[in-house]
């Protein structure tokens, strides 16, 4: 037996068919709109103020239809807001009137008519003219003023964005956020650029990638899980400022804080330090804030956070000492600290090694505790492959990692730029990973030899565009804030 919903589709098919048979065409090419129906909103206050008075052409999809007697009221949205409209059915032509009653919620029409306030105050175009736009055959979820079902809202994002204002929202804020944060490096001197998404080589963070392959040059290539060795290259060339907006791509986990294909900020400054770096990335966050939602303060859960700077710095290992009783020095092999973790109680890949272990201490008792934006400070040398160490400690490297909404939102380093300590760093972590039996590390030659030209002095900067977003809307899941997050496919 067909369901309600079945039914429903094929009654609107046949509505379809008799509007072909009418010799109407239900997907035309085009509508001339003069107004959005914010405009139009607009215009009726100066059309009441009695500066002008004119007919408006807006168009939209029907999101509510108000019968009463012998007029209909139906709610017309676009991209901008919502109107009223106001249908007079003893008005209408016969044809007119017949397409009228084949009409549906979610249909896209377009009218034409004059503007006025009802009673209640509300905004209306009272229909003089109409047409038909796209014939929508599947009707709305039956709560489309508040769409709650979480699977089909992020497999099915259209609906999420027809049935929740929300979500329209959030994804508004993640646009100008992104325009944001451009307007404040290009107006620092930074320039942006472009680099490759297919790689020979998966560099410039720890891991695993996606693998493809390309039949022309019969050649294996990996999606880019970071752009940062190609922009180091251009500060070779001599470009002092640069960055990238773009897509990253990691073959790892899935959480609400993870999706193997996300949206990264990378930025290198020449004769800049990790100093530097910080003071950048808490103006231009709390910059972006002020300028995007309207504060430097915005509601996390129960939280307020506070984005104004300055932001604490906390050192690393003093941190995972207080959050976890744990001290990573006194344990100065990956067996030996592996074991300390098991004895606090945490399921431990045999597989990572020290860097690594130290990374699961943070993500499992530091950062949590960190809901206000806070810089963690100086991290030992086998996290960070590219990283200086510090002058006065050749155990710890200088790097930052910004956290804010107790997740990380920002990773940074003073750059390591002498060529052969790289080449060093790079064989080690060969070794690591070869022995976790990750990936085929594949060491970037070019980019040595790149480097032994002279890389000046540089800080570097990663900044994760979906978390920020979740943090500046207030959003628990990542998925929230990707309009197509990566789901598991449906059995």
């Amino acid at each position: 037996m067909a369901s309600r919903l079945d039914r429903i589709a094929e009654q609107r098919r046949q509505k379809l068919e008799r509007l072909r048979g009418r010799g109407i065409n239900p997907y035309p090419y085009g509508y001339h709109r003069s107004h959005t129906t914010e405009q139009a909103r607009e215009l009726l206050k100066q059309q009441e103020a009695g500066q002008t008075e004119a007919v408006v052409n807006v168009a939209g999809r029907i999101m509510a239809n108000r019968p009463m007697g012998k007029i209909s009221f139906l709610d017309l949205r676009d991209g901008s807001g919502k109107i009223q409209l106001c249908f007079y059915k003893d008005r209408l032509s016969e044809e007119s009137l017949k397409l009228f009653q084949d009409l549906d919620i979610g249909d896209i029409i377009g009218v034409s008519g004059k503007l006025f306030r009802t009673k209640s105050g509300e905004p209306t175009v009272e229909v003089a003219d109409f047409t038909l736009l796209a014939k929508s055959l599947q009707p709305l979820p039956e709560k489309w003023h508040g769409l709650s079902d979480v699977e089909i809202r992020y497999r099915q994002r259209y609906l999420d964005l027809i049935a929740n204002a929300e979500a329209r929202e959030i994804f508004r804020v993640r646009s100008r956020v992104i325009t944001a944060i451009r307007e404040f490096l290009n107006r620092r001197g930074f320039l942006e650029v472009e680099t490759p998404v297919l790689q020979p080589s998966a560099g410039g963070a720890l891991a695993r990638p996606f693998t493809t392959h390309h039949h022309a040059l019969d050649q294996d290539f990996y999606l880019r899980i970071a752009p940062e060795l190609h922009l180091k290259r251009l500060l070779i060339g001599g470009f002092d400022r640069v960055y990238e907006l773009g897509r990253i791509f990691r073959n790892e986990g899935v959480s609400t804080k993870h999706n193997p294909e996300f949206t990264m900020l990378e930025s290198y400054e020449a004769y800049a330090d990790y100093n530097d770096i910080m003071r950048t990335v808490e103006e231009m966050v709390s910059e972006v804030s002020q300028q995007v939602v309207g504060s430097n303060k915005v509601k996390f859960g129960e939280e307020t956070i506070d984005l104004k700077p300055p932001w604490p710095r906390l050192e690393l290992r003093p941190a995972i000492i207080k959050y976890s009783g744990l001290d990573f020095e006194d344990y100065p092999d990956t067996k030996s600290l592996r074991a300390a973790m098991q004895g606090l109680k945490m399921e431990v890949d045999p597989k990572k090694d020290r860097g690594k272990l130290i990374d699961e201490l943070i993500s499992s008792f530091v950062e949590p505790k960190l809901m206000q934006p806070t810089f963690l400070v100086d991290y030992p040398v086998e996290m960070s492959p590219l990283a200086k160490t510090k002058p006065d400690n050749e155990r710890l490297v200088e790097r930052f990692e910004a956290f804010a909404g107790g997740m990380e939102i920002a990773n940074a380093f003073t750059e390591l730029n002498d060529p052969l300590e790289q080449r060093e760093r790079f064989l080690k972590q060969q070794k690591g990973r070869q022995a976790e039996a990750e990936v085929k590390e594949v060491i970037d030659e070019d980019f040595l030899l790149a480097l032994e030209y002279g890389m000046p002095p540089a800080g570097g900067l990663g900044v994760g565009i979906d978390r920020l977003v979740m943090v500046l809307t207030g959003q628990q899941s990542i998925r929230e804030v990707i309009l197509f997050p990566q789901l598991k496919e449906k059995p």
